[in-house]
């Protein structure tokens, strides 16, 4: 049954509206010029808390491993429901914003959601944070996407877990990763995006597909002549990521995101955002591989796409709602922008998420 819902919350932003900010928005999708610093080794998977949110005494947090079809070995942050009986929970796989580390808004979205009874992994995709690959802050929509299926694989063989009442949770880019994830894997059950970004048709188009013809073909020739660069110094150019001040900057895209990834909000250490952005030549492969095509095959299995009123990047919730086969939902949070669903309880509807997959993995 279609469900199109409102919160009738208000959380209006101090920016100004949706439209101006897409008109603006223009430098956060911006490619990035060259630097000579070169790309990381993964990281050593990391003792202790070093998430950038408290730790709840009501979940027990394991760090675990697991390979993806590539070989490329995945870390992943497994939470349990300490009051948990002998049964086997039902289980989601958590990931995103695209940038960002398990440890950040990923990370809170498993710990809620196992306080609420399902056994939940956040992981680090291929390429990034405590996450094997080389190179490193690369993104792949196919690769991607397969790390998804790969968090999958591991949950249904995890003592704890019942296989067959397994969900997807994809946050920003990794909400379309997730939506393409669902429509090939048909062991998933249900998927929940908030503030879904699907990153080929940004990197293809542009916001709002404003990309000219000759706007893509002079991206493609910078990046494709990159390549020779690369290949010559053996380290990729990484693109600058966000500025490390606001000073001068007026982009309300640009200083929403630095609200995040660049304040003691949300900064992590091995954050993509957080630190120098992907690689110059990341767009690659998104520009010439849509992720959405086939998001309709994800019925009969039921989606819900959660965005706010105020996110630039409302309409790839609002035009995958459209594209998608019954069953669906689409809740618009009243007054919300795009950050507010990374890390804002008072905003992210996790009573919403509960019910939708107590309801959809029972």
């Amino acid at each position: 049954m279609t469900d199109r819902t409102t919160s009738q919350t208000d959380f209006t932003p101090d920016t100004a509206d949706r439209r101006t900010l897409l008109k603006m928005a223009s430098a956060a999708a911006a490619l990035g010029a060259a630097t000579g610093a070169g790309v990381p080794s993964p990281a050593r998977a990391a003792d202790g808390w070093d998430k950038t949110f408290a730790k709840s005494d009501a979940v027990e947090h394991t760090k675990v491993t697991f390979t993806n079809r590539y070989g490329v070995p995945l870390v992943g942050d497994l939470y349990l429901p300490v009051a948990r009986g002998q049964q086997p929970l039902p289980a989601l796989a958590v990931a995103g914003p695209f940038g960002a580390v398990k440890e950040q808004s990923a990370g809170l979205y498993a710990q809620t959601m196992a306080e609420r009874g399902f056994a939940t992994l956040a992981f680090d995709p291929s390429y990034v944070g405590e996450s094997g690959g080389e190179v490193r802050d690369v993104a792949s929509p196919d690769i991607n996407t397969e790390d998804f299926m790969a968090a999958v694989d591991y949950l249904g063989l995890h003592p704890a877990v019942d296989r067959e009442r397994i969900g997807l949770i994809g946050i920003c880019g990794f909400g379309g990763m997730a939506l393409n994830a669902v429509a090939a894997d048909k062991r998933v059950k249900a998927v929940a995006t908030a503030s879904m970004y699907d990153m080929s048709r940004v990197m293809a188009k542009g916001y709002y597909d404003s990309m000219t013809a000759e706007q893509r073909t002079a991206a493609l020739e910078q990046m494709s002549r990159q390549r020779w660069t690369d290949a010559q110094t053996g380290r990729p150019a990484l693109a600058g990521g966000l500025p490390d001040s606001l000073d001068g900057i007026e982009d309300p895209v640009i200083r929403m995101y630095y609200g995040y990834y660049k304040t003691e909000r949300g900064y992590h250490e091995r954050s993509v955002n957080s630190n120098a952005g992907w690689t110059v030549t990341n767009p690659l492969s998104f520009m010439n591989m849509p992720l959405l095509s086939y998001v309709a095959e994800i019925a009969p299995r039921p989606m819900l796409l959660i965005a706010g009123s105020e996110a630039h990047s409302l309409y790839f919730s609002e035009d995958a709602y459209s594209a998608a086969a019954e069953p669906k939902q689409l809740m618009i949070i009243e007054g919300a922008d795009h950050v507010d669903l990374y890390d804002q309880v008072d905003i992210i509807p996790f009573d919403t998420l509960q019910a939708f997959f107590d309801d959809h993995l029972a």
